[in-house]
């Protein structure tokens, strides 16, 4: 599905509608799923947030190990674009 700049590892259509299903499952009232490539455990990661604003806060404060992959909304599971 998503390949990562450093290895070509990629991540995996299960994986990633297992986070769809766990954020929108999830009793706080998430709206997006943010996927990183963290370089220091070379391997994708989800982030969860309830807002947009949350979302580009989010992008703001990402390690310098960390790399942004994707940004979804849950619930229309469409790819969506911040910009800044």
């Amino acid at each position: 599905m998503f390949e990562s700049a450093d290895d070509g590892r990629s991540l995996s259509e299960e994986v990633f509608e297992s986070w769809l299903d766990k954020g929108r499952s999830a009793k706080i009232g998430y709206e997006y799923l943010i996927i990183i490539w963290n370089q220091w455990d070379r391997d994708f990661q989800p982030i969860y947030k309830e807002t947009r604003e949350q979302v580009k806060a989010c992008l703001g404060h990402l390690d310098t190990n960390e790399e942004l992959v994707a940004i979804y909304d849950l619930y229309s599971e469409s790819r969506l674009v911040v910009n800044d």
